[in-house]
């Protein structure tokens, strides 16, 4: 089987790579490695995936609707795992057009790629997110929940993404599955994350910024219980026209200020706080419900934060001497 695999260079999308390298599937990866954040952790990723047979890259962006068409009926690939985007709801507000570009006409671009496939396209499994949901009340978070308000333009294009791919869905019979997941975090990371910029602010012995005065509960998901979940989602075939939605979390949201203390017992570091309010775009709580995962897949997320965390120091700890070698040999 071969798998084409959108934002390979990125945390969910090497990680979903590699897992489908490590299972014999051959794998077409593309990316445009945008300056988002550093390309050289990027790189890094593709480094790791390029030493397996079945891993090809290609360098385009996702908006370029006419190169990811023409890769599609090159690739002729049995499944699609659409994982590039815009990433990051602090950022939306600074550069709002590249999520429209990304977001929105690149994941045109994925959708219309899967209709030319046609019956050769068994699966198509795209990146939603927990941020549809919104601010809310009411928790846990189900699929069923209207999501209708979303508090940052990144949740806006990420919904939209859903009610794209639906309407591709019915119109040319393609099988899709949408994955709303919920704060993913682990080794091989993204830096604009928070557990990332504590941790590096934290060992450089800086003060970290505190949002809401760490008044807020993230349902934090570990990047194995992701894979594990997404790989039987994608393994599936599910009927032409199908189109459903998930939740990807670990059903049981941490208080901010625990994560931090967590954190400083793993990097053995107190943290020097500075308290702030909300930022436009945060909401105060997510928590999701994963019993539509657990009844059609059999599968819910098991991985606790001081286990995940304590995975991500240790790696945190060997990425940042590998990086300050690098950048000896370099000057």
């Amino acid at each position: 089987m071969t798998c084409l695999v959108t934002g390979a260079a990125g945390f969910i999308g090497f990680h979903a790579a590699k897992a489908q390298l490590e299972a014999g599937e051959d794998v077409v990866g593309l990316d445009n490695l945008n300056t988002y954040y550093d390309p050289a952790l990027k790189r890094a990723r593709l480094d790791e995936l390029a030493r397996f047979p079945g891993f090809r890259f290609e360098k385009i962006d996702l908006a370029d609707n006419d190169a990811i068409a023409a890769l599609a009926m090159d690739v002729r690939p049995q499944r699609i795992l659409h994982l590039g985007a815009q990433a990051g709801v602090r950022y939306s507000l600074e550069a709002p057009f590249a999520y429209a570009r990304s977001n929105l006409l690149g994941h045109l671009s994925v959708l219309e790629a899967a209709r030319l496939l046609g019956d050769r396209l068994e699966h198509l499994v795209y990146a939603s997110s927990s941020s549809v949901y919104g601010e809310r009340s009411q928790v846990p978070f189900r699929e069923s929940d209207a999501a209708e308000c979303p508090a940052s333009l990144y949740a806006a294009t990420k919904r939209s993404d859903e009610l794209m791919s639906a309407a591709y869905c019915r119109l040319y019979d393609i099988p899709a599955t949408g994955l709303r997941f919920f704060t993913v975090y682990g080794p091989w990371g993204r830096p604009d994350m928070a557990y990332w910029l504590f941790a590096e602010a934290m060992l450089e012995g800086r003060p970290i910024e505190v949002f809401n005065n760490g008044d807020m509960e993230r349902d934090f998901t570990f990047i194995d219980d992701v894979v594990e979940a997404l790989s039987r989602i994608l393994a599936a075939t599910p009927a032409r026209a199908h189109h459903a939605v998930y939740n990807i979390g670990g059903s049981s949201p941490v208080r901010l200020v625990d994560m931090i203390e967590t954190l400083e017992r793993e990097l053995g570091v107190d943290a020097e706080k500075i308290m702030l309010p909300m930022q436009p775009g945060d909401v105060t709580r997510t928590y999701a419900d994963t019993s539509r995962l657990e009844a059609d897949y059999g599968y819910k997320p098991k991985v606790g934060i001081e286990e995940g965390l304590k995975a991500f120091a240790d790696w945190f700890r060997v990425w940042r001497g590998r990086s300050a070698a690098a950048n000896s040999a370099q000057a």
